[in-house]
Protein backbone atom coordinates (compact mmCIF):
# COMPACT_ATOMS: atom_id res chain seq x y z
CA UNK A 1 0.00 0.00 0.00
CA UNK A 2 1.16 3.55 -0.78
CA UNK A 3 1.38 6.07 2.06
CA UNK A 4 1.67 9.84 2.21
CA UNK A 5 4.06 11.42 4.70
CA UNK A 6 2.90 14.84 5.90
CA UNK A 7 4.94 17.35 7.89
CA UNK A 8 4.16 20.90 9.00
CA UNK A 9 5.52 23.50 11.41
CA UNK A 10 3.35 21.79 14.03
CA UNK A 11 0.96 18.86 14.14
CA UNK A 12 -2.04 18.80 16.46
CA UNK A 13 -2.92 15.16 17.07
CA UNK A 14 -6.31 15.72 18.74
CA UNK A 15 -4.80 16.17 22.19
CA UNK A 16 -1.63 18.29 21.92
CA UNK A 17 0.62 20.18 19.53
CA UNK A 18 3.86 18.51 18.50
CA UNK A 19 6.87 19.65 16.49
CA UNK A 20 9.30 17.73 14.27
CA UNK A 21 6.79 14.94 13.69
CA UNK A 22 5.49 13.37 10.50
CA UNK A 23 1.98 12.05 9.92
CA UNK A 24 1.80 8.86 7.87
CA UNK A 25 -1.53 8.36 6.09
CA UNK A 26 -2.72 5.63 3.70
CA UNK A 27 -4.16 6.38 0.28
CA UNK A 28 -7.71 6.17 1.64
CA UNK A 29 -6.98 8.58 4.50
CA UNK A 30 -6.47 6.05 7.28
CA UNK A 31 -3.91 7.02 9.92
CA UNK A 32 -0.92 4.71 9.98
CA UNK A 33 1.42 6.47 12.43
CA UNK A 34 2.75 9.73 13.83
CA UNK A 35 6.54 9.48 14.01
CA UNK A 36 9.58 11.57 14.81
CA UNK A 37 10.72 13.41 11.67
CA UNK A 38 14.17 11.86 11.81
CA UNK A 39 12.61 8.39 11.47
CA UNK A 40 10.22 9.25 8.63
CA UNK A 41 12.55 8.58 5.70
CA UNK A 42 12.25 10.18 2.28
CA UNK A 43 9.25 11.51 0.38
CA UNK A 44 7.83 13.84 3.03
CA UNK A 45 5.34 16.52 1.91
CA UNK A 46 5.91 19.80 3.74
CA UNK A 47 3.21 22.28 4.76
CA UNK A 48 3.34 25.60 6.56
CA UNK A 49 1.21 26.11 9.67
CA UNK A 50 -0.53 23.27 11.53
CA UNK A 51 -1.90 19.90 10.47
CA UNK A 52 -4.98 18.97 12.48
CA UNK A 53 -7.72 16.29 12.44
CA UNK A 54 -10.95 17.25 10.71
CA UNK A 55 -13.31 19.41 12.75
CA UNK A 56 -16.53 18.28 14.44
CA UNK A 57 -19.43 20.73 14.23
CA UNK A 58 -21.63 19.66 17.14
CA UNK A 59 -24.51 22.01 16.40
CA UNK A 60 -25.86 23.03 13.02
CA UNK A 61 -29.23 23.61 11.32
CA UNK A 62 -28.39 22.67 7.74
CA UNK A 63 -32.06 22.93 6.74
CA UNK A 64 -31.99 26.71 7.43
CA UNK A 65 -29.13 27.42 5.03
CA UNK A 66 -31.45 29.27 2.63
CA UNK A 67 -32.16 31.93 5.29
CA UNK A 68 -28.66 33.42 5.21
CA UNK A 69 -28.84 37.18 5.67
CA UNK A 70 -32.64 37.26 5.99
CA UNK A 71 -32.76 37.93 9.72
CA UNK A 72 -31.13 41.12 11.08
CA UNK A 73 -28.38 40.85 13.67
CA UNK A 74 -28.88 41.51 17.39
CA UNK A 75 -32.67 41.14 17.43
CA UNK A 76 -32.62 39.11 20.64
CA UNK A 77 -33.76 35.49 20.82
CA UNK A 78 -37.52 36.04 20.93
CA UNK A 79 -37.69 38.08 17.74
CA UNK A 80 -35.11 35.84 16.09
CA UNK A 81 -37.14 32.69 16.77
CA UNK A 82 -40.32 34.37 15.54
CA UNK A 83 -38.64 35.39 12.28
CA UNK A 84 -37.20 31.89 11.76
CA UNK A 85 -40.64 30.37 12.19
CA UNK A 86 -42.38 32.88 9.90
CA UNK A 87 -39.70 33.45 7.22
CA UNK A 88 -38.17 29.99 6.64
CA UNK A 89 -40.50 29.03 3.79
CA UNK A 90 -38.92 29.16 0.32
CA UNK A 91 -39.12 27.01 -2.80
CA UNK A 92 -37.83 23.47 -2.38
CA UNK A 93 -35.34 23.97 -5.20
CA UNK A 94 -33.86 27.02 -3.49
CA UNK A 95 -33.66 25.22 -0.14
CA UNK A 96 -31.96 22.12 -1.60
CA UNK A 97 -29.41 24.26 -3.43
CA UNK A 98 -28.60 26.18 -0.25
CA UNK A 99 -28.22 22.92 1.72
CA UNK A 100 -25.72 21.58 -0.81
CA UNK A 101 -23.76 24.83 -0.85
CA UNK A 102 -23.64 24.97 2.95
CA UNK A 103 -22.38 21.40 3.20
CA UNK A 104 -19.66 22.17 0.66
CA UNK A 105 -18.68 25.25 2.66
CA UNK A 106 -18.30 23.17 5.82
CA UNK A 107 -16.36 20.43 4.06
CA UNK A 108 -14.02 22.95 2.44
CA UNK A 109 -13.44 24.52 5.86
CA UNK A 110 -12.35 21.18 7.32
CA UNK A 111 -15.57 19.98 8.97
CA UNK A 112 -15.94 16.19 8.71
CA UNK A 113 -18.84 15.47 11.10
CA UNK A 114 -21.95 17.43 12.02
CA UNK A 115 -24.57 17.23 14.73
CA UNK A 116 -27.50 18.46 12.66
CA UNK A 117 -30.90 19.62 13.89
CA UNK A 118 -33.72 18.29 11.70
CA UNK A 119 -37.31 19.58 11.56
CA UNK A 120 -38.04 18.27 8.09
CA UNK A 121 -36.64 15.76 5.59
CA UNK A 122 -35.15 18.22 3.09
CA UNK A 123 -31.53 17.47 4.07
CA UNK A 124 -31.88 13.74 3.34
CA UNK A 125 -30.98 13.91 -0.39
CA UNK A 126 -27.73 15.71 0.43
CA UNK A 127 -26.91 13.39 3.31
CA UNK A 128 -27.40 10.35 1.08
CA UNK A 129 -24.23 11.44 -0.76
CA UNK A 130 -22.28 10.61 2.45
CA UNK A 131 -19.68 13.34 1.98
CA UNK A 132 -19.83 14.23 5.68
CA UNK A 133 -20.74 12.13 8.73
CA UNK A 134 -23.97 13.29 10.39
CA UNK A 135 -25.68 12.70 13.70
CA UNK A 136 -29.30 13.62 12.92
CA UNK A 137 -31.13 15.20 15.84
CA UNK A 138 -34.86 15.02 15.06
CA UNK A 139 -36.12 18.04 16.94
CA UNK A 140 -39.40 17.76 18.83
CA UNK A 141 -41.18 20.90 19.96
CA UNK A 142 -44.66 21.75 21.12
CA UNK A 143 -45.46 23.87 24.15
CA UNK A 144 -49.18 23.16 24.20
CA UNK A 145 -49.92 19.88 26.04
CA UNK A 146 -52.88 19.28 23.70
CA UNK A 147 -50.65 18.95 20.62
CA UNK A 148 -47.97 16.74 22.21
CA UNK A 149 -49.27 13.49 20.66
CA UNK A 150 -49.47 15.01 17.19
CA UNK A 151 -45.98 16.52 17.45
CA UNK A 152 -44.56 13.24 18.75
CA UNK A 153 -46.07 11.26 15.87
CA UNK A 154 -44.57 13.77 13.45
CA UNK A 155 -41.12 13.30 15.03
CA UNK A 156 -41.47 9.52 14.87
CA UNK A 157 -42.34 9.70 11.19
CA UNK A 158 -39.34 11.94 10.52
CA UNK A 159 -37.07 9.59 12.47
CA UNK A 160 -38.24 6.72 10.27
CA UNK A 161 -37.28 8.72 7.18
CA UNK A 162 -33.81 9.54 8.52
CA UNK A 163 -33.29 5.92 9.55
CA UNK A 164 -32.75 5.14 5.86
CA UNK A 165 -29.37 6.84 6.14
CA UNK A 166 -26.25 5.05 7.33
CA UNK A 167 -25.78 7.50 10.17
CA UNK A 168 -27.18 7.80 13.72
CA UNK A 169 -30.49 9.59 14.29
CA UNK A 170 -32.62 10.15 17.38
CA UNK A 171 -35.42 12.35 18.69
CA UNK A 172 -34.38 15.29 20.89
CA UNK A 173 -36.08 18.25 22.58
CA UNK A 174 -35.78 21.71 21.03
CA UNK A 175 -35.58 23.71 24.26
CA UNK A 176 -37.07 23.56 27.76
CA UNK A 177 -39.45 26.44 26.97
CA UNK A 178 -40.84 24.74 23.84
CA UNK A 179 -41.46 21.17 25.05
CA UNK A 180 -44.45 20.46 27.28
CA UNK A 181 -44.26 17.83 30.01
CA UNK A 182 -46.54 15.61 27.92
CA UNK A 183 -44.12 15.81 24.99
CA UNK A 184 -41.12 15.15 27.26
CA UNK A 185 -42.88 11.96 28.40
CA UNK A 186 -43.26 10.82 24.80
CA UNK A 187 -39.69 11.47 23.65
CA UNK A 188 -37.66 10.41 26.72
CA UNK A 189 -37.56 6.69 25.77
CA UNK A 190 -35.59 7.69 22.65
CA UNK A 191 -32.77 9.16 24.73
CA UNK A 192 -31.46 5.83 26.03
CA UNK A 193 -27.87 5.16 24.93
CA UNK A 194 -28.06 8.06 22.45
CA UNK A 195 -26.52 11.49 22.26
CA UNK A 196 -29.20 14.05 23.08
CA UNK A 197 -28.92 17.76 22.43
CA UNK A 198 -30.99 20.70 23.69
CA UNK A 199 -30.81 24.49 23.32
CA UNK A 200 -29.94 25.69 26.81
CA UNK A 201 -30.03 29.11 28.52
CA UNK A 202 -29.52 31.03 25.30
CA UNK A 203 -31.23 34.10 26.74
CA UNK A 204 -31.48 35.57 30.24
CA UNK A 205 -35.28 35.40 29.94
CA UNK A 206 -35.18 31.61 29.91
CA UNK A 207 -34.29 31.36 33.61
CA UNK A 208 -36.76 34.10 34.46
CA UNK A 209 -39.53 32.11 32.78
CA UNK A 210 -38.88 29.00 34.88
CA UNK A 211 -38.12 30.84 38.11
CA UNK A 212 -41.12 33.17 38.07
CA UNK A 213 -43.14 32.59 34.91
CA UNK A 214 -42.21 36.07 33.72
CA UNK A 215 -39.97 37.74 31.15
CA UNK A 216 -39.71 38.17 27.42
CA UNK A 217 -40.51 34.53 26.59
CA UNK A 218 -44.13 35.24 27.50
CA UNK A 219 -44.12 37.83 24.69
CA UNK A 220 -43.00 35.12 22.27
CA UNK A 221 -46.03 32.97 23.15
CA UNK A 222 -48.27 35.99 22.66
CA UNK A 223 -46.71 36.71 19.23
CA UNK A 224 -47.23 33.07 18.23
CA UNK A 225 -50.74 33.00 19.74
CA UNK A 226 -49.82 30.09 22.03
CA UNK A 227 -51.77 29.65 25.27
CA UNK A 228 -49.27 29.65 28.11
CA UNK A 229 -51.68 29.36 31.04
CA UNK A 230 -50.65 25.75 31.75
CA UNK A 231 -47.10 26.78 32.67
CA UNK A 232 -46.25 26.42 36.36
CA UNK A 233 -42.95 28.11 37.35
CA UNK A 234 -40.56 25.67 39.01
CA UNK A 235 -38.71 28.22 41.14
CA UNK A 236 -35.48 26.84 39.65
CA UNK A 237 -33.29 27.77 36.72
CA UNK A 238 -34.18 26.45 33.29
CA UNK A 239 -31.41 23.84 33.36
CA UNK A 240 -32.31 22.63 36.83
CA UNK A 241 -35.94 22.32 35.74
CA UNK A 242 -35.27 19.81 32.94
CA UNK A 243 -31.79 18.25 33.27
CA UNK A 244 -33.06 15.15 35.13
CA UNK A 245 -35.07 14.23 32.04
CA UNK A 246 -31.82 13.47 30.17
CA UNK A 247 -30.62 10.84 32.66
CA UNK A 248 -31.01 7.88 30.25
CA UNK A 249 -28.89 9.49 27.53
CA UNK A 250 -25.35 8.32 26.88
CA UNK A 251 -24.19 11.88 26.12
CA UNK A 252 -25.92 15.22 26.42
CA UNK A 253 -24.90 18.29 24.43
CA UNK A 254 -26.18 21.53 25.96
CA UNK A 255 -26.04 24.19 23.27
CA UNK A 256 -25.28 27.92 23.70
CA UNK A 257 -25.25 28.15 27.53
CA UNK A 258 -24.86 31.91 27.17
CA UNK A 259 -26.45 32.66 30.53
CA UNK A 260 -25.48 29.53 32.49
CA UNK A 261 -24.40 30.16 36.09
CA UNK A 262 -22.07 28.40 38.53
CA UNK A 263 -25.04 26.87 40.36
CA UNK A 264 -26.07 25.14 37.14
CA UNK A 265 -22.61 23.65 36.66
CA UNK A 266 -22.66 22.47 40.28
CA UNK A 267 -26.06 20.89 39.61
CA UNK A 268 -24.75 19.03 36.55
CA UNK A 269 -21.79 17.72 38.54
CA UNK A 270 -24.12 16.51 41.28
CA UNK A 271 -26.48 14.76 38.86
CA UNK A 272 -23.75 13.10 36.77
CA UNK A 273 -21.59 11.64 39.53
CA UNK A 274 -22.14 8.21 37.96
CA UNK A 275 -20.87 9.62 34.63
CA UNK A 276 -24.23 9.41 32.86
CA UNK A 277 -25.02 11.30 30.83
CA UNK A 278 -21.60 12.63 29.96
CA UNK A 279 -22.36 16.31 29.49
CA UNK A 280 -20.77 18.54 26.86
CA UNK A 281 -21.22 22.30 26.65
CA UNK A 282 -21.44 23.41 23.03
CA UNK A 283 -20.29 26.94 22.22
CA UNK A 284 -21.70 28.69 19.13
CA UNK A 285 -20.16 32.07 19.89
CA UNK A 286 -20.75 33.76 16.54
CA UNK A 287 -24.45 32.91 16.73
CA UNK A 288 -24.54 34.28 20.28
CA UNK A 289 -23.07 37.55 19.02
CA UNK A 290 -25.40 37.56 16.00
CA UNK A 291 -28.59 37.05 18.03
CA UNK A 292 -28.01 38.39 21.55
CA UNK A 293 -24.66 40.20 21.16
CA UNK A 294 -23.44 38.21 24.16
CA UNK A 295 -20.88 35.51 24.89
CA UNK A 296 -21.09 32.53 27.28
CA UNK A 297 -18.95 32.49 30.46
CA UNK A 298 -16.18 30.41 28.88
CA UNK A 299 -13.63 31.05 31.62
CA UNK A 300 -16.11 29.74 34.19
CA UNK A 301 -16.54 26.59 32.09
CA UNK A 302 -12.77 26.13 31.89
CA UNK A 303 -12.32 26.72 35.61
CA UNK A 304 -14.84 23.93 36.26
CA UNK A 305 -13.12 21.61 33.74
CA UNK A 306 -16.31 21.31 31.69
CA UNK A 307 -16.14 19.27 28.48
CA UNK A 308 -16.43 21.94 25.78
CA UNK A 309 -17.30 21.40 22.10
CA UNK A 310 -17.96 23.81 19.25
CA UNK A 311 -20.80 24.45 16.80
CA UNK A 312 -21.74 26.95 14.14
CA UNK A 313 -25.53 27.10 14.51
CA UNK A 314 -27.19 27.97 11.17
CA UNK A 315 -26.68 30.51 8.41
CA UNK A 316 -29.78 32.22 9.77
CA UNK A 317 -27.68 33.22 12.78
CA UNK A 318 -24.09 33.18 11.55
CA UNK A 319 -21.94 34.76 8.87
CA UNK A 320 -20.22 31.46 8.00
CA UNK A 321 -20.18 27.74 8.80
CA UNK A 322 -16.56 27.57 9.84
CA UNK A 323 -15.25 26.17 13.12
CA UNK A 324 -12.05 28.22 12.75
CA UNK A 325 -14.17 31.39 12.68
CA UNK A 326 -15.67 30.29 16.00
CA UNK A 327 -12.16 29.78 17.40
CA UNK A 328 -11.08 33.23 16.16
CA UNK A 329 -13.97 34.87 18.02
CA UNK A 330 -13.19 32.94 21.19
CA UNK A 331 -9.50 33.83 21.05
CA UNK A 332 -10.26 37.50 20.39
CA UNK A 333 -12.43 37.73 23.51
CA UNK A 334 -10.44 35.25 25.62
CA UNK A 335 -6.84 35.66 24.40
CA UNK A 336 -5.33 33.62 27.24
CA UNK A 337 -7.00 30.39 26.09
CA UNK A 338 -4.32 28.34 24.28
CA UNK A 339 -4.98 27.46 20.64
CA UNK A 340 -4.16 23.85 21.53
CA UNK A 341 -7.12 23.76 23.92
CA UNK A 342 -9.63 25.19 21.44
CA UNK A 343 -8.45 22.72 18.79
CA UNK A 344 -9.18 19.88 21.21
CA UNK A 345 -12.70 21.25 21.66
CA UNK A 346 -13.08 21.24 17.87
CA UNK A 347 -11.75 17.71 17.31
CA UNK A 348 -11.51 15.02 19.97
CA UNK A 349 -14.10 16.52 22.33
CA UNK A 350 -16.57 16.88 19.49
CA UNK A 351 -15.96 13.33 18.31
CA UNK A 352 -16.66 12.03 21.81
CA UNK A 353 -19.84 14.09 22.09
CA UNK A 354 -21.21 12.68 18.82
CA UNK A 355 -19.97 9.21 19.79
CA UNK A 356 -17.71 8.91 16.73
CA UNK A 357 -14.35 9.01 18.52
CA UNK A 358 -13.57 5.51 17.26
CA UNK A 359 -13.39 7.00 13.74
CA UNK A 360 -12.67 10.72 14.03
CA UNK A 361 -11.14 13.39 16.23
CA UNK A 362 -7.48 12.39 16.47
CA UNK A 363 -4.47 11.09 14.57
CA UNK A 364 -4.57 7.57 16.02
CA UNK A 365 -3.80 4.43 14.05
CA UNK A 366 -6.78 3.08 12.13
CA UNK A 367 -8.91 6.23 12.26
CA UNK A 368 -9.91 8.26 9.19
CA UNK A 369 -10.33 11.72 10.75
CA UNK A 370 -9.44 13.87 7.75
CA UNK A 371 -6.46 16.22 7.77
CA UNK A 372 -6.83 20.00 7.87
CA UNK A 373 -4.02 22.46 7.13
CA UNK A 374 -4.37 25.58 9.29
CA UNK A 375 -2.36 28.69 8.41
CA UNK A 376 -1.12 31.42 10.71
CA UNK A 377 -4.28 33.50 10.13
CA UNK A 378 -6.43 30.61 11.39
CA UNK A 379 -7.83 29.79 7.98
CA UNK A 380 -7.88 26.14 7.03
CA UNK A 381 -8.68 23.69 4.31
CA UNK A 382 -9.22 19.93 4.20
CA UNK A 383 -6.31 18.30 2.38
CA UNK A 384 -7.28 14.65 2.96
Amino acid sequence: MTYRKLKADKIFDGYKLTENTVLIVSEDGRIEDLVDAKNAGDGTENFTGILCPGFINCHCHLELSHTKGLIPEKTGLVDFVFKVVTERHHSEEEILQAIGNAESEMLNNGIVAIGDICNNSLTIPQKQKERVLYYNFIEASGWLPSISKMRFERSKHLLKEFSQLHTPSTIVPHAPYSVSQNLWNEIQPYFENSTVTVHNQETAFEDEFFLKGEGNLTRMYEMMKIDNTHHQPTGKSSLQSYFNKLEKAKNSILVHNTFMKQEDIDYIKLKTQNAKPQTFLCLCVNANKYIEDALPPIEMFRKNKCAIVLGTDSLASNWSLNILDEIKTIRKSFPLIPLEETLQWATMNGARALDVDNQLGSFEKGKKPGVVNINENLSGSLII
